[in-house]
């Protein structure tokens, strides 16, 4: 599956979803297709996917003896 996305210089192209992410926290976007329209960067809602494994909270997982 890939993904429309219009970036800042107005070049066109089309991206894999990991490639719109890197290029979403490159901020190199201007706007990318949805399925419901385009989605306009710092107009609409956008939700990053972080993959960081650090998790800095309390583990709560039961732990097994």
């Amino acid at each position: 599956m890939t993904i429309q996305v219009e970036l800042l210089d107005g070049c066109c192209v089309r991206v894999v979803p990991r490639g719109l992410d890197l290029l979403l926290k490159r901020n190199l976007v201007r706007r990318f297709m949805r399925s419901s329209g385009w989605a306009v960067i710092g107009v609409d809602p956008i939700r990053l996917s972080l993959h960081t494994s650090e998790y800095h909270g309390r583990d709560r997982r039961q732990r097994a003896l």
